[in-house]
């Protein structure tokens, strides 16, 4: 007998050999019906897995990532499969599932595929799931695993094989179709009810443009047809939320080929938009004992190869600055945190002084691919809300808590309130990833965990999701469509000071080295703008819309009685528009409401004489006639109570 304990911390006996699925139906059969994988031990298992030592079982359903994960995993073995169906002399490559649906990477020689081609991979696929394949797992040699696809001319999988240990490889199998895979699927074809091929796209083999490039076939399937309806509907929305379209129509930013891919261009709107978050936020910083600091857009070579970054950034960073001077190198920089280790290195400091809280709106570069570039979202120069705190160990508690407050902050005076805090933490498996002694991160990681907790935070941990000089607190944020992102970060770091030899002189007059954390609550500027976009589909929080209110006359006999009320909002601090134009009132009203302008007054002959407005409100209509203070009242009640005042 062995012993299976599960997540309730409740444990059950049973014969050895017994499989995943029998122990899901010894609880129900309700259960056993709707699981799709499972986690022996902290390892993906199979619903039909023999287990034979006691043990810790999770069991996953659609209802939980896990569970999503192995039926979109299962559906790219059911898409390659139907690719090799109607497409036999294709080369696979690769298939992962990704966090909504999934794809697969294929060389199809000199066939062309195109969005049209799609409906029949859809048919062909649908085919092959109602037929209830069961996914079989089963360990191959190298040899064995080299021969297989060496005989099916595929130098894709063989260059795969070749990086791997022998005694760690597996094949699965469908019904005549196998594919190299390390586990992780649904028990059979048949759970799969409703799939859609969203989209064909471009793909370097490993992500390398010297590589060939291959056709990537992006999918989405479901258990049922109504929740793969609800989803394209949900996608649809995305497309009118899409912040690049947004963008555009309200004349927040551009791109220009001429000027560079990835590489913004603020429009007057968009950056007056940047600036208002950067005040917000600055002032925040302020009462909270934060210093405003400014360093260049580049650094000497050596001032990234102290920090780590030209190790562990290089390949993504752009290509070196040489000067006339023989030898001397600079980089555009890929992170503020090296520059305001020179800037607290700048004169020496006492315990009685810390800790010290640098602030910066930093630009940094990166040179990132172009097939992964995407709007703002992905860009090659980014500015982010950077600040850099440098602490005693016994100030390291109360100063993270601090940083998550104002995190907090900012997410609710923005609108995201649907958010987990995710820990994230080093890989032990790869200690190359990352700089410092282990039992500095154990510290870091202890000090995260323990104010998260403190916080009463909703958290998960993520191993292998830490910065490579120290573990993080990522705020994974879900916008209005249920998608997440990852926007605030926070990171507690013993390393970097350590590097640039960072001191301050402690009570007892001998030299201690401070604890540094990195924060940015808005991530970068770019992003955060990107996601409030989509999030809010460009309806902004009126404390933060580019203009409050369109004054709108209807001929331009009202002018002069139009320009004093706009006179009067603009010494009340309200951002307003006076649209004399020779249109119709109607037309107006409605280019108003296309560009989202909160507020819309109606100025005519019955409001010039009384001295009153006609308030329309952006979405909902007619709010009625009011005077020009009471509207005032109205603005200034809806910022405030939208935002608060930041307390320390």
């Amino acid at each position: 007998m062995i012993a299976i304990r599960f997540p309730d911390q409740s444990v059950r006996q049973y014969t050895e050999g017994t499989t995943v699925l029998e122990v899901a139906q010894s609880i129900s059969e309700g259960l056993a019906r709707n699981v799709l994988s499972a986690q022996f031990n902290q390892e993906t298992v199979e619903a039909a897995t023999p287990l034979t030592q006691d043990g810790d079982l999770k069991l996953f359903t659609w209802k939980d990532p896990e569970g999503q994960t192995a039926f979109w995993h299962s559906s790219a073995h059911i898409l390659a499969q139907s690719i090799l169906a109607l497409y036999p002399s294709a080369k696979l490559t690769i298939g992962p599932a990704i966090e909504n649906g999934f794809y697969y990477d294929v060389d199809f020689g000199e066939t062309t595929i195109s969005e049209k081609d799609l409906a029949a991979l859809e048919k062909q696929f649908l085919t092959f799931a109602r037929e209830k394949f069961a996914f079989q797992m089963r360990e191959v040699s190298k040899a064995d695993a080299l021969a297989f696809y060496q005989n099916e001319n595929n130098p894709y999988k063989v260059e795969l094989i070749e990086n791997l240990e022998d005694g760690t490889i597996s094949f699965c199998d469908h019904a005549d179709f196998t594919d190299l895979c390390r586990g992780g699927h649904i028990p059979h074809t048949g759970f799969v009810k409703a799939v859609k091929l969203l989209n064909v796209a471009g793909a370097y083999w490993r992500g390398d443009e010297k590589n060939p490039q291959l056709t990537r076939i992006y999918g989405v399937s479901f258990p049922k047809q109504k929740e793969l309806t609800e989803y394209l509907q949900r996608v649809e929305e995305a497309k009118k939320r899409d912040h690049r379209k947004l963008g555009k129509e309200l004349e927040l930013f551009t791109f220009s080929q001429k000027v560079g891919q990835g590489l913004p261009l603020w429009l007057p709107k968009g950056a007056a938009l940047r600036e208002r978050l950067e005040n917000f936020l600055k002032e925040a910083q302020r009462k909270a004992g934060y210093e405003q600091v400014i360093s260049p857009h580049i650094g000497n070579k050596e001032l990234y190869v102290t920090s780590g970054h030209y190790e562990k950034y290089g390949e993504d960073s752009f290509q070196p600055i040489e000067t006339p001077v023989d030898g001397e190198t600079f980089l555009l920089k890929p992170m503020n945190c090296p520059h305001h280790c020179e800037i607290y290195n700048a004169r020496p400091w006492s315990y009685r002084e810390l800790p010290k809280r640098y602030a910066e709106f930093g630009t940094v570069y990166r040179y990132e691919q172009s097939g992964e570039l995407h709007g703002l979202t992905r860009v090659r120069g980014f500015t982010q809300d950077d600040a850099h705190i440098f602490c005693m160990p016994n100030q390291l508690d109360q100063e993270f808590k601090n940083v998550i407050d104002l995190v907090l902050y900012v997410f609710g005076s923005l609108g995201f309130e649907d958010f987990v805090a995710q820990v994230s933490i080093r890989d032990p498996k790869k200690p190359e990833k990352y700089i410092g002694s282990p039992e500095n991160w154990e510290l870091a990681e202890a000090a995260i965990i323990n104010a998260t907790k403190d916080k009463g935070l909703n958290y998960v941990i993520e191993e292998g999701e830490a910065a490579f000089y120290g573990p993080k607190l990522d705020f994974m944020v879900r916008d209005a469509l249920g998608r997440k992102w990852q926007l605030g970060t926070i990171q507690v770091d013993y390393n970097l000071p350590e590097r640039f030899d960072l001191t301050y002189k402690g009570s007892d007059n001998e030299l201690h080295r401070p604890v540094m954390i990195h924060r940015a609550p808005f991530g970068s500027l770019e992003r955060f703008v990107a996601i409030l976009l989509e999030h809010t589909a460009g309806n902004f929080p009126l404390w933060l819309a580019p203009q409050q209110v369109s004054i709108l006359c209807v001929s331009e006999k009202h002018e002069k009685y139009a320009q004093k009320v706009l006179n009067i909002l603009e010494n009340n601090e309200i951002r307003a528009l006076l649209d004399n134009r020779n249109e119709t009132i109607g037309k107006k009203i409605r280019e108003s409401e296309l560009n989202k302008i909160p507020f819309m007054l109606i100025v005519g002959e019955q409001e010039a004489t009384q001295g009153n407005i006609s308030v329309r409100k952006h979405k909902e209509g007619d709010v009625g006639t009011l005077s020009v203070e009471n509207l005032i009242e109205m603005v200034q009640q809806e910022i405030s109570e939208s935002i608060s005042t930041f307390e320390v």
